[in-house]
Parts: structure tokens; C-alpha cells; sequence
């Protein structure tokens, strides 16, 4: 059994993004969005994401579609739509998300999005491969 206690887990972590656990078809990724930022906009072909807002307010953009963060929201983006979330808030954005099939690295840590961001573009950010 793997067991978090996901919302304080979310919450104690200042990294950006976080792999908490990753299987043959899904992945738990904890993320932590400072005031003023974002995700960035992007696309995963082939991988759905549904996202769990734990603390912090945002906004989410989905395909050109808007709507505003709260703790407690759900959103899901299925594979192939771009989509984006920013930090609206004066506190961190806190969120946990379920890929599906993995997206990251198994384990990766990235304390910031632009570390995230070089590690994606070095190709050192790849799911692991059954």
C-alpha cells in the first residue's frame, strides 16, 4: 500500500514540482506555484491530468476557456488540450495531480519551473518506459 496523507504533504513542499509516486499508468505529482506564476502553457498528446487544488487561489486556462481556483476544485484536462494554471494569489498555489500515463521522471524534483523547464528541454524529464 502507498499512502499519503496528500494535502499536508502538498502543502509542507516548496518545490515546484514534485513526483510523490509513479506506476505503469499513472503518476502522483505534488506542485507548488508561487504568487505571480504559472505552470506555463502546454500540451501532453496521449497523457490525461486531473488536478487537486489544496491551498492558494488561481486560474485555470483550458483550450481558451477560463475559470477561477479555489481550495477544494477539481479540474481535469484530457490528453491533447492546452492548457495552463497561474498563481492569481498573494500565497503559493498548492496542488497535487494524477497523470495518466506518467509524464515525469520517476522521483524528479525541480525546486523551480525554470529548473523544471531545463530539465524538460535536456531530456533529463522522461517517464519511465514499461
Amino acid at each position: 500500500m502507498v499512502h499519503f496523507p496528500i494535502a499536508t504533504v502538498a502543502e509542507r513542499s516548496a518545490d515546484f514540482r514534485r513526483v510523490l509516486w509513479t506506476g505503469e499508468h499513472t503518476q502522483l505529482v505534488i506542485m507548488t506555484i508561487p504568487p505571480g506564476g504559472e505552470i506555463g502553457e502546454e500540451t501532453h498528446e496521449g497523457i490525461d491530468q486531473v488536478l487537486a487544488f489544496v491551498s492558494g487561489v488561481g486560474k485555470a486556462i483550458i483550450e481558451g476557456s477560463t475559470k477561477s481556483l479555489a481550495p477544494g476544485d477539481v479540474v481535469v484536462v484530457p490528453a491533447g488540450a492546452k492548457h495552463n494554471f497561474r498563481n492569481t494569489g498573494e500565497n503559493p498555489l498548492v496542488l497535487y495531480t494524477v497523470y495518466g500515463p506518467p509524464e515525469h521522471a520517476d522521483g524528479a524534483v525541480h525546486a523551480t519551473k525554470e529548473e523544471a523547464d531545463a530539465a524538460e528541454e535536456a531530456g533529463e524529464d522522461e517517464p519511465p518506459t514499461s
